[in-house]
């Protein structure tokens, strides 16, 4: 029974109800395999340079070149653009093996007029924004690698560098 996963308040008629609902989204393990390598089909067509055009699974190269291995250290800043909200991270990362990440974060709203207005304005806010948070967390003097997260489109041709973004922000 599939509702009984859901609470034992439930009456007897109320959990055959949830049951013939939630069976119309059941899938036999044929269907899933079968979707599976459809998806699989195109994330390699995708991957492909002569059919990523056509395919309905865009694939881009990350330029990532290995995984994390447990030694990596240090302290990083993050920056997460994205919809109506800007969120600075300041992540602490532990190496010796532990894996242990310690983070700290602020979200701050983008005024809707900031958000539809030129790129300038936009990246005088987020400066702002990091000089609050750079001001608040005790370390405005520290030099820390930085790393950026948008929802913007744009064409990035190394790990570390986009080209193109300026002509897709009116500035």
């Amino acid at each position: 029974m599939l509702a009984s996963n859901l609470s034992a308040e439930l009456h007897d008629d109320q959990a055959q109800k949830v049951d013939k609902y939630l069976h119309q989204f059941h899938l036999s393990d044929k269907t899933l395999m079968e979707l599976s390598m459809r998806f699989r089909r195109e994330m390699d067509k995708g991957l492909c340079r002569d059919t990523n055009p056509t395919a309905a699974v865009k694939m881009l190269p990350t330029y990532v070149r290995s995984t994390p291995d447990g030694t990596e250290q240090g302290e990083f800043l993050a920056l997460d653009l994205g919809g109506s909200n800007f969120r600075i991270l300041l992540v602490k990362v532990k190496g010796n093996g532990d894996q242990k990440v310690e983070m700290e974060s602020q979200i701050y709203d983008i005024p809707d007029l900031v958000m539809r207005g030129s790129g300038s304005d936009l990246f005088d806010h987020i400066a702002d924004c990091l000089a609050n948070f750079l001001e608040k967390m005790g370390i405005k003097n520290k030099k820390l690698p930085l790393g950026f997260t948008f929802s913007f489109p744009c064409l990035q041709t190394k790990l570390d560098e986009v080209s193109n973004f300026a002509l897709l922000l009116p500035l």
